[in-house]
């Protein structure tokens, strides 16, 4: 006989945080997967900072503290996620979308500029994008929206009506992350609701809309002067790298140079010559493929893209191995948010996607991403959990 606790008057008590989590339950694969890359990650941003005094103020380890004090608090709030309530996960849903609105508005307001992007907010001495959260808030949100209306109507289909209301959810953060202006974190968040609205069931004739609107909006962008001048350069740089090698061209040639030194092995690790002398700009944030390409060469830069190849993976199957269709929503936008944010970032250090900026998820240093990701894996097993008690 299940008892179900109640308050004085009777009402049923919703629990806010499960009393203990059962390690059966546990994803095992994505655990370990998500381990592996990020003592892979914490190596690779030692490996790109050591040897830069000007960075680290003469020591070495200094950024390697930095990185696992992230992932330390990181690894906190992914278990705050994982044993929170699934019923409490949806509920508190909205309030993570409003925080992450609230954010964005602040740093329009008092952000600072780093890398000619007004993105960050400065908080006792510690820097946040809010912007990173902003992802993982659109993908939930727009998976609760979903959920509650299907489930209320019982029709299991999405109409006209529900993907206006998603296409809303998505377009307030959109539209402030673009007046940072943050072309990288716009094109993730892109890739990120198409997928979502894909996997909810949005008919095809949809979609179509949406991506020649994109092509639309994206061409009226560039003509109203929205971007900066340094990102179209950019881009510019993108379709001839020889245009300007020593200004736009410079990061994706040095990046280039990096990979190509690498051979099949690699030169090892804290041994990358290009690494060493610093020739590659925000080799610890944005290029941190980069070091792996050069120092674990061929061989062991496959090896990370494998084990985001696996984390997808388990992602996926726990989308559709989901009970519910707010867990199914959700579990696939953070493996299309993960792969395309992914395939961006490798793509920039190898030349077949443009520099737009974005870290690489659970390698790249920096607080604000290292959060977001491994919120959004206790999201995964937390649906993960949830499905495997049901199926008991």
């Amino acid at each position: 006989m299940t008892v179900v606790p109640t308050t004085r008057s009777g009402a049923m008590r919703l629990p806010l945080v499960r009393t203990r989590v059962r390690a059966a339950g546990i994803d095992w694969p994505l655990a370990l997967v998500t381990a592996a890359i990020l003592v892979i990650g914490s190596l690779l941003v030692w490996s790109a900072t050591s040897h830069q005094a000007a960075l680290t103020g003469g020591h070495p380890a200094e950024y390697l503290k930095k990185q696992l004090v992230n992932v330390a608090i990181g690894l906190i709030l992914a278990l705050v996620v994982v044993a929170t309530d699934h019923r409490w996960v949806r509920i508190l849903a909205p309030l993570v979308y409003v925080g992450s609105i609230l954010g964005l508005l602040l740093v329009l307001v008092m952000g600072s500029t780093i890398n000619g992007s007004r993105s960050w907010l400065e908080l006792g001495g510690m820097s946040l994008q809010p912007a990173e959260f902003a992802k993982l808030a659109v993908v939930v949100g727009m998976a609760l929206v979903v959920a509650e209306r299907t489930e209320a109507s019982r029709r299991g289909v999405v109409g006209t009506t529900e993907v206006l209301l998603m296409l809303a959810i998505a377009g307030v953060p959109a539209v402030l992350i673009l007046l940072q202006p943050d072309l990288g974190t716009m094109l993730v968040l892109t890739a990120t609701v198409l997928g979502v609205l894909a996997v909810a069931g949005v008919s095809r004739r949809w979609l179509g809309v949406m991506l020649v609107g994109g092509v639309a909006a994206a061409a009226a962008v560039v003509r109203a002067g929205l971007l900066k001048h340094y990102q179209i350069d950019r881009f510019m740089a993108f379709t001839n790298p020889g245009l300007d090698p020593r200004g736009a061209g410079y990061n994706t040639t040095q990046a280039r140079i990096a990979i190509g030194n690498g051979g099949l092995f690699g030169q090892g690790l804290f041994h990358g010559s290009q690494t060493r002398s610093g020739f590659v700009p925000e080799q610890h944030t944005d290029f941190i493929f980069t070091v792996a390409g050069e120092e674990l060469g061929l061989v062991g830069a496959g090896v990370l893209i494998a084990l985001f190849a696996v984390l997808l993976w388990r992602a996926l199957r726990i989308s559709l191995r989901a009970d519910d269709m707010f867990g199914r929503v959700a579990a696939a936008g953070i493996a299309c948010w993960f792969a395309f944010q992914a395939f961006q970032n490798i793509g920039m250090c190898l030349g077949i996607m443009p520099v737009t900026g974005v870290p690489l998820p659970l390698v790249s240093y920096g607080g604000s991403s290292m959060f977001a990701s491994l919120m959004a894996i206790g999201l995964l097993q937390n649906i993960h959990l949830r499905s495997t008690r049901l199926l008991r």
